[in-house]
């Protein structure tokens, strides 16, 4: 659970030395108080509905390993997703796969522009900050946007334990399934999988990476890979040394 109290986003780490910015736009679970539980169960609101279980623990690892900077959001999905467009028929869920949100239907505009004005606006800001700080002190920036997915969704199975997702520009995210598949040419590695741009779910992606043309990707984890200190141990590891590979191959590649 979210220990951050009420605080809409937490920034650790920010005058991180790594040239890596690692955002959690589904860091937590936590649904401020005034919402009480939303109509929904302890285990509705411990599932995949209301976070990405598993990617924050990665990212923190990973921001450890690398100095970088991390950006999580402390607010639950269910009450606005920080990783959809304002005007996204989905930012404010009112059905996740088969579980009914009946508190969310209905809202009045005023509802609405509070979740936009104290959950979805500061988070963006934050992550704005950060990437404008760095910058002024002209230090390299690649954005990794750190998710997890479920293994299952609607019935059907998902095989891949990590997908990597590109905006605009494809050059970080191909070099990063590259520098993968180096690694382990065996590793079942979803290209836009198992979301791609087109189904809406990469605004942090071009919103702080391509809007600022830094090289950026995307990054999912199937969530039972990273259930346990073992399973996050393993991917943070492989991630920071393959991200590390992918920025050499690069910056190689570019001269």
């Amino acid at each position: 659970m979210d220990v951050s109290g009420e605080k809409a986003v937490l920034v650790s780490n920010a005058r991180g030395a790594s040239p890596f910015v690692i955002v959690c736009d589904h860091a937590s679970n936590r649904i401020p108080t005034r919402y009480g539980d939303l109509g929904l169960t302890a285990t509705e609101r411990l599932s995949h509905i209301a976070w990405d279980p598993g990617a924050l623990a990665v990212s923190q690892r990973l921001a450890d390993q690398l100095d970088a900077p991390l950006v999580q959001s402390t607010v639950s999905r269910i009450i606005i997703d920080c990783n959809r467009e304002l005007d996204a028929p989905d930012l404010i869920w009112t059905l996740s796969e088969s579980t009914r949100i009946k508190a969310n239907e209905n809202l009045d505009a005023a509802e609405r522009q509070y979740r936009i004005d104290h959950f979805h606006r500061p988070y963006h800001a934050a992550i704005e900050t950060l990437l404008e700080a760095r910058r002024h002190a002209g230090q390299e920036t690649i954005l990794v946007c750190m998710h997890s997915f479920t293994p299952v969704y609607l019935g059907v199975a998902r095989p891949w334990p990590i997908g990597l997702i590109h905006g605009v520009d494809t050059g970080f995210t191909r070099a990063l399934f590259d520098a993968l598949k180096d690694e382990d040419p065996d590793l079942n590695l979803g290209w836009n999988e198992p979301y791609a741009a087109l189904n809406g779910v990469t605004l942090t992606l071009e919103k702080h990476g391509d809007g600022r043309g830094l090289p950026a990707t995307m990054i999912e984890i199937r969530n039972d890979e990273i259930l346990d200190p073992a399973g996050v141990a393993l991917w943070a590891d492989r991630l920071g040394r393959r991200l590390t590979a992918a920025r050499q191959a690069l910056k190689a590649k570019h001269g």
